[in-house]
């Protein structure tokens, strides 16, 4: 009888530990595949066979007064729904990355909508942006009772902007964004940046500068003035040592100071070449900085930021977390702009952006449980 209790109680141990591996690939299996392929990239052929590959469609959408081509990667049994904002990318919505994430995303059971936003496809802001997201948001709730939106890049501020409109979105996402644009001409233009009192200096590359003067293109008032200062950016951005004295002469005064804005290097002449910008630039330009709306939103906010952007400076996700007071925050030390550095700094920031990328990932996955997902006292590290 002692023998048979004792082979009880280790058949009754032995499925208890059983049924506790089961539960936990279960909550987690999915979370660690997806952690896995973003980090090793090499793991996408096998893990293929375990999660079944989603089927992509095309459709168009009608937003912000167009039809907008764009890519719907549906799952076989989605769970909840999510709309990808893409940033200043010449391939738009088939930008290699960003295909993979939302194939990655849609593997594991999320429909991801991915619209082609032609202004951000052509390095351009001008506002239309954020209807344009509004548009694509209200297709993909009525896809989903769970829906959220993520944004990357410069692709970001129209994102928390859109979201805003929608206080019952389960996610909201910011992914190396910006929190006003200001900032980020400080930044790229001097490589200055500052937060808390503290302030960061970091070397820029001449293309940013050029590619900020076509993102600002679309705020200046006059089109001969949007037309010259488009050619000089595309000029610039093919290559930056080029002579443009010939399309400058014609600028008037508000595309010369908007071009005098972006060849500036020095910290203290910022704030007065904002200043001398039209008001209608200035405008613009506060008008596609989303820092005020976003202690509006309701919904989980995730805000991710590689510290050695080079484009927009890790201090502005910090705003960002701030004004979301409830944003779980996630700063990756191994991070560019565009993904992971090939050289990592060290075996611990290697292990904790894998600990971070891991968090969001599980809650990019998770953004069906109980609908809205909680809101969180406090940013999270």
């Amino acid at each position: 009888m002692r023998y048979l209790s004792a082979r009880r109680r280790v058949w009754l141990v032995s499925g208890a530990v059983v049924v506790g591996i089961v539960a936990f690939a279960v909550r987690f299996g999915p979370t660690a595949a997806l952690s896995l392929s973003l980090a090793v990239p090499g793991s996408d052929p096998w893990l293929a066979r375990v999660f079944p590959d989603p089927v992509r469609e095309d459709i168009v959408l009608e937003a912000g007064g167009r039809m907008m081509p764009a890519d719907v990667y549906r799952p076989e049994r989605p769970r909840a729904a999510l709309l990808l904002v893409h940033g200043l990318s010449r391939a738009g919505r088939r930008h290699a990355e960003l295909v993979r994430l939302a194939h990655l995303l849609a593997r594991h059971g999320q429909l991801v909508l991915v619209p082609e936003f032609a202004g951000l496809a052509a390095f351009r802001l001008d506002g239309s942006e954020v209807e344009e997201v509004r548009g694509a948001l209200r297709y993909l709730i009525g896809q989903s009772p769970a829906a959220g939106v993520a944004g990357f890049s410069f692709g970001a501020g129209p994102a928390l902007l859109a979201a805003a409109s929608y206080p019952d979105l389960a996610l909201v996402g910011s992914f190396g964004g910006y929190a006003d644009l200001r900032n980020v001409i400080t930044y790229v233009t001097t490589g200055v940046h500052t937060f808390g009192g503290e302030r960061f200096v970091q070397r820029q590359q001449e293309y940013n500068r050029w590619k900020l003067l076509a993102l600002l293109v679309g705020f200046v008032d006059g089109e001969r003035d949007r037309a010259l200062l488009g050619t000089i950016a595309r000029r610039k951005l093919e290559d930056p040592a080029v002579d443009t004295a010939d399309l400058e002469a014609p600028l008037a005064r508000a595309g010369r100071a908007v071009l005098t804005l972006v060849r500036n290097r020095q910290e203290n002449a910022v704030a007065a070449l904002l200043d001398d910008l039209s008001p209608r630039t200035r405008e613009a330009m506060a008008a596609l900085s989303p820092l005020p709306v976003v202690p509006r939103l309701t919904a989980r906010v995730l805000i991710a930021h590689g510290m050695a952007d080079d484009s927009i400076p890790f201090t502005e996700s910090l705003r960002l977390a701030v004004a979301a007071d409830h944003a779980q925050l996630a700063l990756l030390h191994t991070f560019h702009h565009t993904g992971a550095q090939p050289f990592w700094s060290s075996w611990r920031d290697r292990l904790g952006d894998a600990w971070s990328v891991a968090r969001l990932s599980d809650a990019l996955l998770r953004m069906d449980a109980a609908g809205t997902i909680e809101r969180r006292g406090g940013t999270t590290p």
